[in-house]
Order: structure tokens, then sequence, then C-alpha cells
């Protein structure tokens, strides 16, 4: 499945149709439940600000469903699938002075949202794709609620394989990660199917995020600065000079204003290469994110000339099977460095981002806004590299036929993130780099580059030994 922009997504003329989910006054309860740090760092961020430097958010998908639109059939569905996901009649709101911290929570039960349609005249390409812009972005605002929302595409013109309909869903990222989003499709598809037809949905129970958010402020309520997580991340900003990881190359001066940034979407391999990268891996004795740090760190050698390559990898904190499932941001992150001296091969390389990555594991399972908290610096990610296995995710073989793409809203930060994600179809890599000459010579070569190092390395091409580049000309990075 892709990691793309709507404005990547195909857009048939059509009838759209908002799904809107309400609640009476009188259905909230006052939830003594503490929001996750994620979550309240994220208001903080966003208070005030439309655009508060806060990349992605919000998250969605689009997916298409066989068949006519069936208005009832599809409401209850997706007023079954508010009932499963208890974050999704939950709302935090900010008390008082930012300063003097805390949050108020507000939650509804089950049965108590109810979905409501707006269905709008037929509509060119264009048009369709302005208003869902605009629904995704106001519809999903942080200090409100509802933070996320649905909507439906029904194409003017049928072809011949048979009609269907497109699904579009979208969240502030504090309702929804990455993987959460991937789960969307298969679990709407089945409770309409359910709705429809009788057909049991046979989706297996989910925990609340809320209550994973508890047991998280719980369990950090007497972290300190010596624990193992803040040393971690306290080593590897002062081997960085005080900063956090940036991309090897220059990216440019920061645009003035709100410019949205450049976005990259490459088939790094087909599922035939990408089976034989993960054999290389194990025959390196580590794990296919290692291997694809190696062929990032081996680049920024190539290009740059570094000699410790930097970067943040985030990890998922699903520690549990009631967390599997569950929708919310259950994602840590961990400071990655590679030295990258005094060696050529893969395996070696392989080998020391494996290390690193169970040295700084115990980085991620601690709240990345709480390090910071404890550290007295503001952190933010400025160069990101994130790997996702979602080839056993339910129904993942059926995205192609379902046209299924994850969403992001766009960004407007100075940074560089990529996003591997390997599906059954193979890997593909989403990124996003500032709106600037210099990052636009930089990144998407360097990202080519890696896409070559990793075919040599699932044809079992060994590595010669490098000419270290450098940082070359401020304005090319060459």
């Amino acid at each position: 499945m892709e990691f793309t922009e709507l404005a990547d997504y195909p857009i048939p003329a059509g009838v759209l149709t908002e799904w809107l989910p309400c609640a009476a006054e009188d259905a909230w309860r006052t939830d003594p439940r503490p929001v996750s740090h994620a979550h309240e760092a994220h208001l903080r961020r966003t208070a005030g600000s439309r655009y508060g430097d806060v990349p992605d958010a919000w998250l969605g998908t689009a997916f298409e469903v066989r068949g006519h639109l069936e208005p009832e059939p599809f409401r209850r569905a997706l007023e079954r699938w508010i009932d499963r996901h208890e974050p999704l009649r939950s709302h935090v709101t900010l008390s008082g002075d930012a300063a003097a911290g805390g949050a108020i929570r507000r939650t509804a039960p089950a049965g108590a949202v109810s979905v409501r349609f707006i269905r709008h005249l037929p509509s060119a390409p264009d048009d369709i794709c302005e208003h869902l812009e605009q629904l995704l972005a106001d519809c999903t605002e942080p200090h409100t609620w509802p933070a996320y929302v649905f909507a439906t595409l029904e194409p003017e013109d049928v072809d011949a394989s048979g009609p269907s309909f497109t699904v579009f869903f979208a969240a502030d990222h504090a309702v929804a990660d990455a993987y959460s989003v991937v789960l969307v499709a298969h679990e709407i598809t089945a409770l309409y199917e359910q709705e429809r037809t009788g057909r049991p949905a046979g989706l297996f129970p989910v925990g609340s995020y809320i209550d994973f958010g508890a047991t998280e402020r719980a369990d950090a309520a007497d972290l300190a600065g010596d624990h193992e997580a803040v040393r971690i991340w306290r080593d590897a900003l002062t081997a960085g000079g005080g900063g956090m990881p940036e991309f090897p190359l220059p990216l440019g001066p920061r645009p003035a204003g709100a410019s949205p940034q450049r976005r990259l979407s490459v088939r790094m391999l087909d599922d035939d290469r990408a089976n034989r990268f993960a054999a290389r891996c194990r025959e390196a004795g580590h794990g296919f994110l290692a291997g694809t740090l190696a062929c990032l760190a081996r680049a920024a050698v190539e290009l740059a000339g570094v000699e410790q390559f930097r970067t943040i990898a985030p990890a998922h904190t699903r520690s549990g099977p009631m967390w599997a499932g569950a929708l919310g941001w259950f994602v840590g992150l961990r400071p990655v460095e590679i030295d990258t001296t005094g060696t050529a091969d893969f395996a070696t390389l392989a080998a020391r981002a494996g290390a690193e990555l169970r040295r700084t594991r115990a980085s991620a399972r601690v709240p990345f806004d709480l390090v910071g908290e404890l550290l007295g610096i503001p952190m933010r990610p400025r160069f990101l590299v994130s790997y996702m296995d979602i080839r056993f995710v339910p129904m993942a073989a059926q995205w192609p036929q379902w046209n299924a793409r994850t969403l992001r809203s766009r960004s407007y930060t100075h940074d560089v993130f990529l996003w591997f994600n390997r599906s059954p179809k193979g890997v593909n890599l989403a990124g996003r780099f500032p709106d600037t000459p210099t990052a636009a010579a930089n990144v998407p070569p360097f990202v080519e580059r890696v896409r070559t190092l990793m075919h040599e390395v699932s044809e079992d091409r060994e590595w010669d030994t490098p000419d270290r580049g450098n940082r070359g000309d401020p304005t090319t990075g060459r």
C-alpha cells in the first residue's frame, strides 16, 4: 500500500458524500483517564496555529468498495466502527494556562455517536479534489471533536468491470498512526458487508488507546533524568553537537512563509527483490530495517562523506495483542547512529545498524516528548527513517484490487522524512522534503542511490570501497 498525498490519488468525476459523526451534548461524560504524552504534546504544539510546524497533522486512507453504495448499511457500518474504537468517541481539551499543564477528557459511550451524511451534486475531478482537501483539513483539527471525517465518491462513469465507490477517511495524528490507517480498509469493508448482507465481519476485539495512554502515564510517573532512555537520547544529542539528526546533504534555506513540502514516491523493490534483500539481511544476522539503514548509511558516505550516519527511527509500542488492531498513536522514537569508518561491505554496515537498533531499543519505549521535558530542551525530528512491514495486515493482498492507499496531509516543515513500507507488492518509499532548489537537487538523487544499493544487495553483489563524497557547494550539495 503506497503512502501518498491526496493530490496523487486518482479522483474521477462523480458524486461526493460527506459522512459526519454527531453526538448529543448530554452523551458526553467527564473521563478521568489522562491523555498520553504524545497526544498532549501534539495539542500544545498546535494550539493557536493552523500551520503549527507540526508534520503530518492528519493521516488517512482511500480505498474502493465493489458494488453500488447503499447509504443506510454504510452509515450503520461507520457507527459500528466508531463504537469499536473508543478514541473516536473521546475528546481532550487543554485546561487553563498551557504552561501549568493539565488536560480535560470527555468520552461518549458506545452507541452515542450517530453518523449523518451530506450528498453533493455531481462535480468535476478538480472540484472534488479541492473540496476533499478542505474537508479533510477542516474536520481533522485536533482541538475539536470529531477530529476525523469520512467521505465517499461515486463515479459518474462505471467501467466494464462493474460499479464501485471510493471511501476516504482522515484523522488527526493523535487519533491514528500510520499502522492504524492501514487497518481501516479491511475493517470498514467487513462491517459494511455485515450490515448489507448479514455476514459477520469477524473482527477481533481491540483495546482502547485511552487505556494505553493512562498506563503509559502511570509507568512513566517516576521517570528521572538517569533513566536509560533519557541517557541514550542525551548521549545522541551530545554526539550530534547538541542538535537532532539532520539529512546528510544540504537542504537550503527555509522557504519564507508556509510553503508545502515536496513529495516523492518510489518503488524501491518488487516482491521478488524484497525477498532476496531480506535473505541477505538474514545472512548478515539482522532484519530488514538494519539492511535498509546500511544502504542509507552507505549512500551518505558516497554523497556526503559522513563518518557517522545519524537519523531517527520510529518503533511501534503495540506491546500486547489487545493493541494489535487498536486505533491510536502507538509510536516511539529512537536515535540511530551508524559508524561508517573502516568498512565497505553490506554485512558489516548491516551488523552495525542492527547493533545500534538493539542498543537504542529502550529509548523508543519512553514517550519522546517526556524525554524532551526531562532534558529541558525542545526535541523535534529533523531527519526520520521509518520502516513498516504491512504484508500480513488482514486482506493486504486485496489492496491493489481495492486501489487502497494511505494518505497524509501536506506538511510545511523544514525536514526530511522517509517512509519505507513493505507490502505484498514489494517495498515502496514515500518521502517529503523542503521545497527548495537545494533539497530538490539532493534528496531525490540520495533516494535513487539508496534504491540502487538495495538492488545490488538483492543481487548479491559486493560493494567496493567507497569514494567518500562531501557536502560540496551549499547550493547544490555536490
